[in-house]
């Protein structure tokens, strides 16, 4: 038991010292800091730097003395208690000579000169008992009247530390709260500390050993007073710190905690106390285990925090840093990708879409980032329900869409619909919508204020300004494509025109030579040679012919399809799911061109013995023919940056016109070429074309037309 005890005040004694210290250690630091700048403080500043040193020394003297259970067993820490005491006083009389209440408050000056000579007479009490042996009943009643001298001074002191601000003028009441608020602080303490010494007849060591917070407080309160500019002592941690700092403070208060309980069970003694302990130690580092990594957890703490510790959620700071290293850092990312994860990021969103509009203003599918599963049809947001968006620059949360709070935007119902779906971000550049963002939900939902619309205003802008940006350089790359077509045109032509000149002349000698046998072979050799040549320019400007449309007529769409089907007949997997006798107003040729070109090149993307499916439907006022695979599929990017642009091929020595043409074709015959693709699932090629004006739907109407 004695050496339990022992221990104790062991302990209690090592907090002690070390608070001590630190308060000791704040006091000189202020005192130091003070001394340029005691004039704030008018004529007590001099005063207040001596008596902050004072302090200072008082508390490594209290951090020195051994621990005792007398107040009279050592001198030192008490001379220096109350060479603090007077320093103070005569800071608060000085404090009253800053506004003249010196002179006006007559019992100023008796009051401190009276507590003045109550800490003599307790110097003289102290230092007396110090020198002379006496027994155990007198020490015991020197003790309380050390006690009541202490008390005396600390009521005094706290009398005056109240008059000092609360009979301030308002004006002088800035300047003097700070102070009067340390002091108040400081004699608080003591006045506790010296009560519950007196009514318990010891000193109390566990209180005593907190006295440096105290002084702590008092250093602070005396620099927040001296500041000229109060932000300059305003802490400003950056989030990182603050959030680091919270986790490592929440897993301190966990393993006190842990060991507090640890230690009353051991206190309990018993197997069953041992037990206990060790079930709560198991299932509390299990707990820890499970709940503090957990990402909707973090995400709370960083809500709260930012709440609460912040005046702005956001560090525009760190957003913008993040925000260029996401947009600038990955090259290999494509830009829609990274568009969606900078401003994903912001919200701490997992995933997002990203759409943009497509040939006829309708938005559609442009990239997706870590979203996979959602289904996107090919018109994402048709073009009636943009406008809304693009004039306003409106924010969609669409858990009020589909709880009916908002009604003047609308949400295409597949987004809706789909649970993961949390906010549609327009991203407006010079008044005109160049895409739009879908975030996914988040770990931790909450709903957007100004501070996100702001921020998102400035983000949407810069990566609408990006988005713009790359389409102006895919423009411009496009046309030097096309100017590199028109040179390679005109080594072209100059061929052709070479072959032109052996046809004048050949046409020429032929009048005068055509009976000799000789000069008849020697031409043919060179038409043979000739139309060699004009075969190989006309198979490198087209795949499948000149692809121009010389005429749009009413053509039978079942004819054109047996003639594609007749075309591919050596290849079993090309199947005819649906064909209907209907007559469109198209180009025969060019038609067949399309398709053929279509169904080529999903044989190429498909497995050998893999399916392609040709049909034809009517839908409305279209004939909708349909080319469908299960090969390798195309990327959103790749569908909208380079399936229908010139001179891109994927293959060895094309010359990348062919998707391109085949568009072009189609629009020529007024109609019109989507595509739907997924990688690894397959793509789909839809043609619709417009129905002749008076055709009508009936069996054998091909064979009419033929």
């Amino acid at each position: 038991m004695i050496a339990a005890l022992e221990g104790r005040a062991a302990v209690w004694s090592t907090i002690g010292v070390g608070l001590d210290v630190t308060g000791a250690i704040a006091l000189a630091s202020v005192a130091m800091w003070l001394v340029p700048r005691r004039d704030r403080f008018g004529s007590a500043g001099t005063a207040m730097v001596c008596a902050l040193l004072l302090t200072a020394l008082w508390s490594l003297a209290a951090a020195a003395a051994s621990a005792s259970t007398s107040l009279a067993a050592d001198f030192i820490p008490s001379l220096a208690e109350s060479a603090r005491n007077l320093a103070w006083l005569v800071v608060i009389y000085r404090l009253f000579a800053s506004d003249g209440r010196h002179a006006s408050l007559a019992p100023i000056r008796p009051v401190i000169l009276s507590l003045g000579f109550v800490e003599v007479m307790h110097l003289a009490v102290d230092y007396g008992f110090t020198r002379i042996v006496i027994d155990e009943k007198v020490l015991s009643i020197a003790f309380e009247f050390g006690v009541m001298f202490r008390l005396l001074v600390t009521v005094g002191g706290l009398v005056l530390a109240h008059n000092l601000y609360a009979g301030a003028p308002r004006e002088s009441r800035a300047s003097l709260r700070w102070p009067a608020t340390g002091l108040a602080i400081l004699w608080a303490f003591d006045l506790n500390l010296y009560t519950i010494a007196y009514l318990a007849g010891n000193w109390p060591e566990e209180i005593a050993a907190l006295r440096g917070l105290s002084a702590a407080a008092l250093a602070g309160c005396v620099a927040i007073g001296g500041a000229k500019n109060r932000d300059d002592l305003r802490l400003r941690p950056s989030r990182a710190v603050t959030f680091q700092t919270f986790s490592l403070l929440v897993i301190g208060v966990y393993l006190v905690a842990m060991v507090a309980v640890a230690q009353w069970l051991s206190y309990a003694g018993g197997n069953f106390a041992r037990l206990v302990e060790l079930a709560f130690l198991t299932l509390g580092s299990a707990l820890a285990l499970v709940v503090l990594p957990s990402r909707r957890v973090r995400a709370w703490f960083k809500v709260i925090l930012a709440k609460h510790f912040f005046q702005h959620r956001y560090d525009y700071r760190e957003e913008w840093l993040r925000f260029t290293r996401t947009m600038g850092s990955d090259q290999s990312a494509p830009l829609g990708e990274r568009v969606v994860q900078s401003i994903a990021d912001v919200f701490e969103s997992p995933a997002g879409l990203l759409l943009t509009p497509g040939e006829h203003g309708e938005l559609t599918l442009a990239a997706r980032w870590n979203w996979r599963e959602i289904e996107v049809p090919a018109v994402a947001l048709p073009v009636e329900d943009i406008g809304y968006f693009e004039s306003t620059g409106y924010i969609a949360d669409l858990d009020d869409m589909r709880a009916g709070r908002e009604s003047a935007a609308t949400a295409p119902g597949w987004l809706v619909d789909h649970p993961r779906a949390w906010a549609l971000i327009p991203l407006v550049h010079y008044e005109r919508l160049v895409g739009m963002v879908v975030l996914a939900r988040p770990q931790l939902v909450r709903k957007f204020d100004w501070e996100d619309f702001d921020l998102l205003r400035v983000i949407g802008q810069q990566v609408a300004s990006y988005l713009s940006e790359n389409a102006s350089q895919l423009a411009l790359a496009e046309s030097a494509r096309f100017e590199d077509f028109n040179r390679r045109i005109a080594f072209v032509m100059h061929d052709i025109k070479n072959l032109a000149s052996q046809f004048s002349l050949l046409a020429r000698n032929a009048e005068l030579h055509a009976e000799k046998p000789a000069f008849r072979a020697d031409m043919l050799v060179t038409l043979r040679n000739s139309s060699d040549k004009l075969t190989a320019l006309l198979a490198r400007l087209s795949r499948y012919g000149s692809g121009g449309v010389d005429r749009v007529e009413q053509v039978a769409a079942a004819a054109v399809l047996a003639l594609v089907m007749e075309r591919f007949r050596g290849q079993p997997q090309v199947v005819l799911a649906e064909s209907r006798d209907v007559a469109i107003t198209a180009s025969r040729h060019s038609l067949e061109q399309v398709l053929v070109h279509l169904v080529q090149n999903a044989i190429d993307a498909s497995e050998p013995g893999s399916p392609v499916f040709l049909s034809l439907a009517v839908e409305g006022m279209n004939a909708r023919f349909e080319v469908l695979d299960s090969g390798a599929g195309m990327s959103a990017d790749f569908v909208r940056n380079r399936l229908f642009k010139p001179f891109v091929s994927t293959k060895s020595g094309g010359f990348g016109i062919g998707a391109f043409e085949a568009r072009e074709l189609v629009r020529a015959m007024r109609g019109r070429l989507d595509v739907e693709s997924r990688e690894g699932l397959g793509s789909r090629f839809t043609v619709r074309l417009p129905l002749a004006a008076h055709s009508d739907i009936y069996p054998n109407y091909a064979e009419k037309v033929a």
